[in-house]
């Protein structure tokens, strides 16, 4: 019998699709999405999402051996659909036997879904139009997230609040939907799932939990932050496309602007093709976020964190978070 029959019942084809007790996913943050806090938040009822991002095949095998030493409970793994050895990845997500595949950063490329659903495992991807989510999962995506423009890291211009309403009344009712985006307690939650949602994802909520690697300095950033300072980056360039990142403004935002000035000279001078351009780009949001995430270096590194930042004030353990969260929410569907 659970402790939050509402919640629970709302949630069940989420729970029933990630196999795990609540719908509540970990959005995959490099460096931050590790063995450590991807098995605690599996552990605590939720579905941990390792963030693969720029790591090589050996490295995730290592990631995901070292997570299922962790933890005997159903967990993901986020992979970056421009990485240049995706195939590779995938290879490595199947020889673990990984259930559930997480494609973001762009369109999937030609074969990759069915690399995946080869071996028997659940496709997520991301869509910011209704049009390419239909798209995407006619061709193959088990379940979507729509995540909107308050979420940390890398995001779209249209707020959560507008994505559910467009999103949800279309797909909600064949389809297993997620939200994401400025979430940081369970009233929202509530909201999403009496929307049609069947679970959420989190990502700054839980960046700071007492399981989460990610450098005192960094949280201390966190605790200290308000939901304005979370700002989206600027392209500098209009002919060199980068999706915006949402971080707390810092000497390394500025750092940004000059690489991407540095990039479309290349990318002018015939150096470098499109994809090198994005990856290059790719490539120092990677090290800055390793910057500030591992040696603390919150002056210069990326300190990537959604607009539910705000709502950050202290360390607490994962499985407190999220007890908090399903409480919140169990009361609010109560109270309706």
């Amino acid at each position: 019998m659970t402790d939050f029959p509402k919640s629970a019942a709302l949630m069940q084809r989420g729970t029933d699709f990630l196999g795990c007790e609540h719908a509540i996913l970990c959005g995959a943050m490099s460096w931050v999405s590790e063995r450590n806090l991807v098995s605690a938040i599996s552990n605590a009822g939720g579905f941990g999402v390792i963030a693969c991002g720029a790591m090589t095949p050996e490295l995730l095998d290592g990631e995901i051996a070292a997570t299922r030493a962790l933890t005997d409970k159903p967990f993901g793994v986020n992979l970056i659909t421009m990485h240049p050895q995706l195939f590779d990845l995938i290879d490595v997500c199947k020889k673990h036997g990984v259930g559930h595949v997480v494609l973001a950063g762009g369109i999937p490329p030609k074969g990759s879904v069915e690399a995946i659903k080869a071996f028997g495992a659940k496709v997520i991807v991301f869509a910011p139009t209704l049009a390419l989510a239909k798209k995407l999962l006619r061709s193959g995506g088990d379940a979507l997230v729509i995540e909107g423009m308050e979420a940390g890291g890398h995001i779209g211009p249209v707020a959560t609040s507008v994505l559910a309403q467009e999103f949800l009344p279309e797909l909600s009712k064949d389809h297993v939907v997620f939200v994401a985006g400025g979430i940081g307690r369970g009233e929202a939650i509530a909201g999403y799932l009496e929307m049609g949602a069947c679970g959420v994802q989190l990502g700054t909520r839980f960046a700071c939990a007492t399981e989460s690697i990610a450098h005192p300095e960094f949280k201390k950033a966190f605790f200290r932050a308000k939901a304005r300072d979370a700002e989206t980056s600027v392209q500098v360039d209009p002919r060199l496309p980068v999706i915006p990142v949402r971080a707390l403004r810092n000497k390394g935002t500025e750092e940004f602007t000059r690489k991407q000035i540095q990039v479309a000279k290349l990318l002018d001078d015939g150096a470098v093709d499109m994809l090198e351009a994005q990856l290059q780009i790719e490539h120092f949001w990677a090290g800055a976020l390793r910057r500030a995430v591992i040696d603390g270096d919150v002056e210069n590194g990326s300190l990537m964190a959604g607009q539910s930042v705000g709502m950050v004030t202290k360390e607490e353990p994962v499985a407190d978070i999220m007890v908090q969260l399903m409480q919140e929410c169990e009361a609010a569907l109560t109270r309706r």
